[in-house]
């Protein structure tokens, strides 16, 4: 079953967070990610407007998606948004309705 990352990011540094996004792309595909959506037009609905930035991210399973934030070369990349560079939520999900 495909599952997702679903991050939300403020990015407060633009210039040392695109050392982390120059790198994420080839990891997430190293782990056969594919980007749903990264960037681009969005509308809060029912939320406090604090993220400016997602991210959608489809794996193969919940697996590939565990074992791409998991890997060395993801935590070492991730160390560029951190410290005040950036704000981020990630969480992988289960594609499909788990409620049926």
């Amino acid at each position: 079953m495909t599952a997702y990352w679903v991050a939300r990011a403020k990015v407060n540094d633009p210039v040392a967070y695109k050392k982390y996004t120059d790198l994420v792309p080839a990891i997430i595909a190293k782990y056969g990610g594919r980007v749903m959506a990264r960037g681009g037009r969005f509308e809060s609905l029912e939320e406090p407007q604090k993220f400016d930035r997602h991210i959608v991210i489809e794996f193969a399973t919940f697996n590939h998606a565990v074992a791409c934030h998991g890997s060395a070369e993801y935590q070492a990349a991730r160390k560029f948004r951190l410290n005040g560079v950036g704000e981020n939520e990630l969480i992988i999900v289960d594609g499909g309705d788990a409620t049926k």
